[in-house]
């Protein structure tokens, strides 16, 4: 097919959505001339057709607010806009797809444990901005929805059937309402899922609801624009009958945006832990020089003020306090001196003894004295050759092995920087969630892939012996399909990087448990730690400290800003967050 055939085709050159170049389309230049702009509450969506005047297109887009995305779509030589203001603006590297509505058809039959509604309240805006700062998109203004009624915009919220908890959301426009658009179209906008939610179907129930909502309001397509390289989202489009249009999009040239228009950073190595550490000293003008970004080594560079970095570990933290996190066993003794609720641990010498520590407590837990990320870690024991196992295991990790007591309850971590309380979120360990179809293990290698692909690679669900053992204690097997609704425990262990999640409950919290998480702190002298608790609730008084942790993740813990606050300590001259506790002041380096 000849481009002109493809032209006549599409009617290209008589939508004016479409014709990216010279004019408008004859019939319709008389209407075009609007300057039409829709306030999205994370930015404003610019309709680049309506602007007769490249150069005042491009002035809407440098009016651009601190801290929003503006988007122009549907921009005629994009190239000669980018021209006005040149240091300014770029062309967005994202692709536009388009959706026909009037011959659009759907499989009416939504997931039955997903509600598809309208937004309805701040509260539900607090529930979409934690969406979007799991995945590092741009927030809506507070109070935005309440404030602001604008007909042509509309958001959904998808909502879990069974906990009411909001696991997704989508922005939809409505072009004819917006400016009467003479091509009678409509778009879709920060579609976004919570990388936490452990069931399918989530983004695709919402592209599909909201698709018809427009096709009963008789619109005639909607299109979307999606990153050239998010393939998983492509081949998503294109199943429900998406096809790619020439339109470009014209954007500014913000922190927000920076990789987009500066290629690539030479840090493509760090994982999500490092990372998000570096692109917040990114945006505050902070020198960074990747050192191993294979493992997580970087240093920041600020006037005459460099610090070294393994993720989260910095070389403000001293060696010997350093020693007192490492060994579990030290951990222990420093945080009971500190009076601290803390485990009874006792050292294993061998099997006999941990049979003999089994027989004392009846459930116990077996793990390494060092080690990180949950290896060799084994969880409710309860039989002679689990513990045989666990053992020997723990024991091919470090040559001395812990036992304690096994304490039900909730997993809590709780992060602390610089003498206060940052992030505290509850651990679930990894589980499935059966469909009716699938088999178990199919079901753990679906969740797998959908936790690599929201952590970067750094959470899955090793199909190992110990996921075996915890299906088997459940009463399943691997090759067995677990039945529609039933959700099923794979691992004992709430490690994301063995596929658990989290799940922010900082503003819970209890003033015991976060006195104590600071005291544990000064206890051990780090500037910063994260503990891991036992609780029945984090809102109740009532702890057991498992362990300390000197270099925690720093990422999955939104909405609460904790590589912002790391990077207060490290350099607080560029703090600008006006509701930050004043920590207190020490001096280390």
């Amino acid at each position: 097919m000849t481009q002109n055939d493809t032209r006549k085709q599409l009617g290209i050159e008589q939508m004016a959505s479409l014709k990216h170049w010279g004019e408008p389309p004859s019939s319709i230049a008389g209407k075009l001339d609007r300057q039409a702009v829709v306030d999205c509450g994370w930015g404003r969506l610019i309709f680049g057709q309506t602007f007769n005047s490249n150069s005042r297109l491009a002035e809407q887009l440098c009016d651009e607010q601190s801290g929003q995305r503006d988007v122009a779509l549907y921009t005629r030589d994009p190239q000669v806009v980018v021209s006005k203001a040149p240091q300014s603006l770029f062309i967005d590297p994202s692709l536009t797809y388009r959706l026909n509505l009037p011959v659009a058809s759907f499989d009416d039959s939504s997931p039955d444990y997903l509600q598809i509604r309208r937004l309805e309240s701040d509260d539900d805006t607090r529930a979409i901005n934690r969406i979007y700062k799991a995945r590092d998109m741009v927030t809506v203004r507070e109070k935005f929805y309440r404030d602001h009624d604008d007909a042509a915009l509309q958001t959904l919220v998808a909502v879990d059937a069974d906990d009411g908890r909001i696991v997704g959301c989508v922005t939809g426009v409505d072009h004819y309402l917006a400016f009467e658009d003479p091509d009678n179209g409509s778009s879709l906008w920060a579609l976004a899922v919570d990388p936490q939610y452990r069931r399918p179907g989530a983004g695709k129930a919402l592209v599909v609801s909201l698709a018809g909502n427009f096709q009963a309001a008789g619109r005639s397509f909607m299109d979307l624009s999606v990153m050239h390289d998010n393939a998983q989202a492509i081949q998503l489009y294109e199943a429900l009958g998406f096809y790619q249009v020439p339109v470009y999009c014209v954007k500014t040239r913000n922190t927000i945006n920076q990789q987009l228009y500066t290629g690539d950073r030479r840090d493509g190595d760090l994982n999500v832990y490092a990372r998000i550490i570096v692109d917040e000293a990114y945006r505050r003008g902070i020198r960074v020089d990747v050192i191993d970004g294979g493992g997580g080594f970087f240093d920041l560079s600020l006037g005459g003020r460099s610090i070294s970095c393994r993720e989260s570990l910095t070389d403000l933290t001293s060696a010997v306090a350093m020693s007192r996190c490492a060994d579990k066993e030290v951990t222990n003794r420093f945080l009971s001196r500190a009076n601290l609720e803390v485990t009874a641990q006792s050292r294993l010498a061998d099997v006999d003894e941990a049979l003999e520590f089994l027989q004392k407590h009846g459930r116990i837990v077996i793990k390494p004295a060092e080690g990180e990320q949950g290896e060799g870690v084994f969880v409710d024991l309860r039989q002679e050759d689990e513990v045989r196992q666990a053992w020997a295991a723990a024991a091919a990790h470090c040559d001395k092995v812990l036992g304690e007591p096994y304490f039900e309850g909730e997993d809590l971590r709780i992060i602390v920087i610089d003498e206060q309380v940052v992030a505290a979120a509850v651990r679930a360990p990894a589980s499935i969630v059966g469909d009716g179809v699938h088999r178990i293990d199919e079901l753990i290698d679906k969740q797998s892939r959908r936790r690599s692909a929201a952590t970067q690679g750094e959470s899955a669900i090793p199909l190992d012996g110990e996921t075996h053992r915890c299906v088997r204690d459940a009463g399943y097997d691997m090759r067995q399909v677990l039945d529609s609704g039933v959700e099923l425990q794979v691992r004992k262990t709430a490690n994301l990087h063995t596929g658990g999640t989290l799940h922010d409950v900082t503003d819970r919290l209890h003033p015991e448990l976060d006195a104590a998480a600071i005291r544990g702190a000064v206890a051990l002298d780090m500037p910063l730690v994260g503990f891991d608790f036992i609780v029945d609730d984090p809102a109740q008084p009532g702890y057991v400290v498992i362990e300390a942790n000197e270099r925690p993740g720093l990422a999955n813990h939104e909405p609460q800003p904790t590589a912002e606050r790391f990077i207060d300590m490290l350099f607080p001259q560029t703090a600008t967050t006006q509701d930050r506790p004043d920590a207190k002041a020490r001096n280390r380096s």
